[in-house]
């Protein structure tokens, strides 16, 4: 249950704000919200069960110790992106076939290389198993992307999403950094060692949100 629960929490946190969340947000201003759930539901059932696969794959011909460690990295990203955050361009207009394999067909395609399909390869490969982290991050994709439907188009947008954004970006970078200290040998930990790593991660969390900043 651990993968399963860990994968569901973390998918959800990771889609809020996300491209995705905002397709399937502006479908959802364009066709029934039960035609679109649905049609994320099954996207994302074949687009996460490759990545886990791919993701159990790797994990029998890499060493688990560093496996682990770029696990816990890409956490780190993850929360950097997070803060980042992304923007809609024409996902929901490149496609004109029924509503249902418009949005499932639009959707698989933007979550090609996004970051909740790279968390689900993270999470197999953390966790060494292909159904539970399967299961837990496409339920976790459906649940924050009904959320992000009823936030815009039934509450108006009033739950602030800087908030949640950043919420979930500082849970992603504690559960990468708390992995590096895991998986690395202790004795790098020396006080220079976290003060640099420290440093480093401030900066890195100032510059993106000033990107944002700048992009918005």
């Amino acid at each position: 249950m651990k993968a399963f629960i860990a994968s569901l929490i973390f998918v959800v946190l990771a889609e809020m704000g996300d491209k995705t969340q905002l397709l399937a947000m502006a479908f959802a201003a364009k066709y029934r919200w039960q035609t679109v759930m649905w049609a994320v539901f099954a996207a994302t059932a074949v687009n996460h069960l490759m990545a886990a696969a791919a993701g159990s794959y790797l994990a029998t011909v890499v060493p688990m110790a560093y496996i682990k460690t770029a696990a816990a990295v890409s956490f780190i990203i993850f929360g950097l992106w997070t803060i980042r955050g992304d923007t809609l361009g024409d996902e929901d207009k490149r496609f004109n076939f029924s509503p249902f394999w418009t949005v499932a067909i639009a959707f698989f395609i933007a979550e090609m290389g996004d970051k909740t399909q790279l968390a689900t390869i993270a999470l197999a490969v953390k966790y060494n198993t292909i159904i539970r982290v399967w299961v837990g991050t496409t339920i976790g994709m459906v649940i924050s992307n009904a959320i992000g439907i009823i936030v815009g188009n039934v509450m108006g947008k009033h739950i602030p999403e800087r908030a949640i954004k950043w919420f979930s970006a500082i849970v992603f970078i504690a559960f990468g950094v708390y992995g590096l200290y895991e998986n690395l040998p202790k004795d790098i930990w020396r006080p220079s060692v976290v003060t640099l790593v420290t440093v480093l991660l401030l900066l890195s969390i100032y510059f993106v949100s000033r990107m944002n900043a700048r992009k918005t």
